[in-house]
């Protein structure tokens, strides 16, 4: 699986017409592309892993796009070519190992080794130093994170949403941890702003779901894309985990669309 969305390098992909007063899905880590040019070094079989994206995100938020009201933003790009939802000094930004598989194109001498000549207009933060590495890094943040996060916050001003949905999945066990148990079927994330989430979590646990109240993550620790666009601004936003194996074939994508639609909606109006 290694997917090919549009020819360009726009590192986002927009589904749907967003609406002033609707919903806007954000899914930072849908895409596993990797450009063209650009060589991590590992089987393509590893694309359709959860070390490359968060299976079944893309799938749902277009389902949920095809909705009246509703858009989707996405990431177009693996995760291991730039993690969007990281800060930008973020040692997991450019990740040279996911879940025990070591990322060769993202360690020093391999893709990382971009020359600050690739970025655009030859651009570099001076803040991440001279060394090979750091011209690598600056070159992603260059060519893929910033330009997406100002898309999006561009987005969000143009058409203003009722509501944000941060939409993420999570594998049922990591190879490098598996005695650790995840048995939540979905987890709510948030950071300080967690109004949605509240009335969330008990609307979820009424279908009978396994809801994880930051869990398998912390919305505190693993934010920044709620925290830049939604909680730094004052939207609101809900940020959800669905575990991978509920969204892996179209009939749970489609359950769960559904399901997020109506929750989104009833949360969107009060």
């Amino acid at each position: 699986m290694t997917g090919s969305l549009v020819m360009d390098d726009t590192p986002w992909r927009l589904i749907g017409t967003p609406r002033f007063g609707g919903i806007l899905v954000v899914a930072d880590h849908a895409g596993w592309d990797v450009p063209p040019d650009m060589d991590l070094g590992l089987p393509a079989a590893r694309f359709g892993e959860h070390i490359a994206q968060d299976i079944g995100t893309m799938a749902v938020a277009e389902l949920m796009a095809a909705r009246e009201g509703t858009a989707a933003f996405v990431g177009r790009y693996s995760r291991l070519v730039c993690d969007l939802n990281r800060d930008e000094d973020a040692p997991c930004l450019v990740p040279v190992e996911s879940d025990g598989v070591d990322i060769p194109g993202n360690a020093p001498n391999g893709a990382l080794d971009d020359t600050p000549g690739d970025a655009p207009n030859g651009a570099l933060d001076d803040t991440l130093g001279d060394a090979p590495e750091d011209a690598g890094r600056a070159v992603r943040l260059a060519r893929f994170h910033r330009p997406y996060h100002a898309r999006l916050a561009a987005l969000l001003e143009e058409a203003a949403p009722a509501l944000i949905l941060s939409l993420h999945s999570f594998t049922p066990a990591l190879a490098s941890r598996p005695e650790v148990a995840r048995p939540w079927q979905v987890g709510v994330l948030y950071n300080q702003d967690d109004r949605l989430a509240r009335r969330a979590i008990p609307l979820l646990a009424a279908e009978g779901l396994m809801v994880g109240d930051q869990q398998p993550y912390s919305g505190r620790d693993l934010n920044y894309t709620m925290n830049r666009h939604a909680e730094a601004e004052g939207r609101p936003y809900l940020g959800v985990e669905i575990r991978q194996d509920e969204i892996a074939g179209p009939e749970g994508q489609a359950r769960w669309a559904a399901r997020l639609a109506a929750l989104c909606n009833r949360l969107a109006l009060g």
